[in-house]
Parts: C-alpha cells; sequence; structure tokens
C-alpha cells in the first residue's frame, strides 16, 4: 500500500520559516516527479513546486513562491522536502506532497497529473 505521509507545519508569524517533510512508503519514488500543492479555504488547490528525479532538470516553481522556498529530495529516506521561508501571510493553506505514477515525465502543475496525495499538513501564517 502506497502511503505519502506530511508533517512539519504548523504556525509561524509573517517572516518566518517552516520545513514540510514529506515520506513515502509502499514504493519507492527515486524516478518519480514529486511536486507540492496547497489548498486554501474556498479556493481550488494550486500547484507550488514540482521536482523530477532527473538532475538536468531543474525544479519549477509557482511565481507566487518563487524565491522564497526551496524543494529538495532525498531518495535515500524516500523523502521530499519544501523548505518555506519568508512566509506570508497568503501562503496559510493545507499543504499536499503528490507523487507522479510512471507515465508522468514532466513537472505537472495540475493535480490531476499525479497518482498519489499525502493526507495534508496545515500551514498557518499570522501577520
Amino acid at each position: 500500500q502506497v502511503q505519502l505521509v506530511e508533517s512539519g507545519g504548523g504556525s509561524v508569524q509573517a517572516g518566518g520559516s517552516l520545513r514540510l517533510s514529506c515520506a513515502a512508503s509502499g514504493r519507492t519514488f527515486s524516478r518519480s516527479v514529486l511536486a507540492w500543492f496547497r489548498q486554501a479555504p474556498g479556493k481550488e488547490r494550486e500547484f507550488v513546486s514540482g521536482l523530477s528525479w532527473m538532475t538536468v532538470i531543474e525544479p519549477y516553481y509557482s511565481d507566487s513562491v518563487q524565491g522564497r522556498f526551496t524543494i529538495s529530495r532525498d531518495n535515500a529516506k524516500n523523502t521530499l522536502y519544501l523548505q518555506m521561508n519568508s512566509l506570508k501571510s497568503d501562503d496559510t493553506a493545507v499543504y499536499y506532497c503528490a507523487a507522479g505514477g510512471d507515465h508522468l515525465r514532466h513537472i505537472a502543475t495540475q493535480s490531476r497529473e499525479y497518482n498519489y496525495w499525502g493526507q495534508g499538513t496545515q500551514v498557518t501564517v499570522s501577520s
């Protein structure tokens, strides 16, 4: 059974930092496209950042987090990370990690492209 489990969410003041983790089990994702999405109350789920297993492909970030967030992965630990700095109140949302299936070869920004999802972790940024 494939599981993605996020952790590291919480409440911070604006300008602060958090590091999210997504631990995978049930299969290896060393050759999968991995991504973070988020969903704020009353809004659609939106792409935050994605990372290919191919090191020649640069990580991709949404405009809203470019320069503040950093995505990374540790294949040995089957874990995905999201370092979030300079947090703003607009970053408040439930954050989800996602993994693509064998068919996914590019960093997709549409949630429907991803086969596996975590349960989400809440991030609340107060101003």
